[in-house]
């Protein structure tokens, strides 16, 4: 917590040791060594037995530094062969460059993790021209959360709720080619009214519907990065109470002690015997010798 006080991690801290704990001076360093010493335990841990069917990846923004910059926390969740969601990297980044994604995912394959058969993140180019020059056989899935907030974004605030529905039917579609039929219609009507917005909704378009390539059923979870957004929502009600951090090392095991301890309540994918339909990587080269 290095150099915090008491009172700037309290609000996270009450989340992890309960409303009544002591929080003394003494009791901060035991528990910053702990912290410490636990993260980066799980750095080293192998990832060699998990089977990692698809990855979910995400930027997060903490207040932290000199100013009024923010610091880049990179997180990576993974989903294995029998559903479960696990945590498999959370560390600092550089503005989500593709020298600290490509760092991280190195890590990671040092670790033993294999190369995933879908990664699901957001429009952010360091992460896919790091895993592009990282794994020849992973398919990329852009998240539809992020592309709807861009659209929504180019519009006027009284069209973004019917907005919001025909991107949404877009996405929701039975087929890709009923998705690229709804996309090209609503781009049409857009064109000469709001031309960013059409252009935006176009953008990247394949990649977008990546998902169509996976089981129906887990559609829903491969859509989006929700499985990194929905567990940051709730801990940024308890880290948003706390004072700027000196750098982002300074929270990052903190937000570690938050992460694992909701992992084990972390929806699993739904019809997990349907993992046995997607062609991995390993596979695919087998295939191709």
């Amino acid at each position: 917590m290095e150099g915090l006080a008491t009172r700037d991690f309290e609000p996270a801290l009450r989340r992890l040791l309960g409303a009544k704990a002591p929080l003394s001076p003494r009791t901060m360093v035991r528990l910053k060594q702990q912290f410490k010493g636990e993260y980066e335990d799980w750095t080293k841990s192998s990832l060699s037995g998990q089977a990692i069917c698809y990855l979910w990846v995400d930027g997060l923004y903490l207040k932290a530094g000199s100013g009024t910059e923010r610091a880049c926390l990179l997180v990576v969740i993974g989903a294995d062969s029998t559903g479960k969601k696990h945590l498999l990297a959370l560390s600092e980044g550089y503005r989500e460059s593709k020298e600290s994604w490509l760092g991280l995912l190195r890590q990671l394959q040092a670790r033993g993790m294999n190369e995933p058969a879908l990664a699901i993140g957001d429009g952010a180019l360091g992460f896919w021209a790091a895993a592009s020059a990282l794994w020849r056989w992973t398919k990329q899935q852009r998240c539809w959360l992020h592309k709807m907030r861009n659209i929504l974004d180019k519009l006027p605030n009284r069209e973004r709720d019917t907005a919001a529905q025909r991107v949404r039917a877009i996405y929701l579609a039975q087929n890709r080619a009923e998705a690229r039929r709804l996309t090209q219609v609503l781009a049409k009507e857009w064109r000469g009214l709001y031309d960013k917005a059409a252009e935006c909704l176009l953008d990247d378009l394949e990649r977008m519907l990546t998902f169509y390539d996976f089981p129906e059923e887990h559609w829903r979870h491969v859509r989006t990065t929700n499985p990194i957004e929905s567990p940051f929502a709730s801990i940024r009600l308890r880290t948003n109470a706390m004072k700027r951090l000196p750098t982002a090392r300074s929270g990052v095991h903190l937000l570690f002690q938050l992460l694992k301890r909701q992992e084990q309540k972390w929806q699993r994918l739904s019809h997990p015997e349907k993992r046995r339909e997607v062609k991995m990587p390993s596979y695919l080269r087998l295939q191709a010798v």
